[in-house]
């Protein structure tokens, strides 16, 4: 059994809790205190989290996003899922012309930013060097996922941000003893899979390489939280 597995009376607040004590993967913790220590000059004034970062949202949320990794300058900053750089402004704008947050922008926890029937994870909770995780420590990570999965009930859409929460999902999903499809659905953007249990879209991830060079643009991503909005149940 991997050393995060979760007891089953964990309940989401006791695990987000977890997840920030979380030092299982000796290489992400060194690193993500390092850039923390460092800081960018932009943010020297900045008291950067440098921890793991927790999921947050609404826990009756039908939509879940799963994202890849805290950003160095970001979420590792701030504390906060996609919160404080040029990808969270990216999601959160497209979250915000859907109706899924109260605000286009997130800079920081304390700025008023509110998700509405959404819920943000991601599959590693540790900034790692290059953005690139071992797959030991994304598997340190999965029983977090595993255990959201379990405790979000109300979960009917999941858009996973890139293919490797494309294709941690589907690990998640075997831990749970839920059904896969073999051979696995192949990711793409706006791909859509459907479960018995759930639904799922891929979508490219809105990092800085992606949006800056026309890989994913605005268009496309308003397009992928549209079609999300269509397969939702009326409420």
């Amino acid at each position: 059994m991997n050393e995060a597995a979760i007891p089953e009376e964990c309940g989401l607040d006791t695990l987000q809790r977890k997840i920030i004590e979380c030092r299982l993967c000796p290489r992400l913790v060194n690193h993500r205190e390092a850039v923390a220590r460092k800081k960018r000059k932009a943010y020297r004034d900045w008291d950067y989290w440098g921890r793991p970062v927790p999921s947050f949202g609404d826990p009756k949320a039908r939509l879940l996003l799963i994202g890849l990794a805290p950003g160095a300058h970001g979420a590792n900053r701030t504390g906060r899922m996609f919160t404080g750089d040029g990808s969270g402004d990216f999601l959160y704008a497209a979250l915000y012309r859907a109706g899924f947050c109260n605000q286009p922008q997130s800079k920081h926890r304390q700025d008023g930013l509110q998700l509405q029937d959404c819920y943000i994870t991601a599959a590693v909770r540790c900034v790692p060097p290059q953005n690139k995780p071992t797959p030991e420590e994304r598997n340190n990570c999965l029983p977090y996922l595993v255990r959201e999965l379990q405790l979000l009930r109300e979960v009917e859409l999941i858009i996973t941000l890139g293919q490797f929460a494309w294709s941690t999902y589907f690990r998640a999903r075997e831990q749970l003893k839920l059904p896969v499809p073999r051979p696995r659905p192949v990711f793409g953007h706006n791909v859509l899979h459907s479960f018995e249990d759930v639904q799922l879209i891929g979508s490219y991830h809105p990092s800085l390489q992606n949006t800056q060079t026309g890989v994913l643009t605005p268009v496309m991503f308003d397009e992928v939280f549209a079609r999300a909005r269509e397969l939702l149940s009326p409420t």
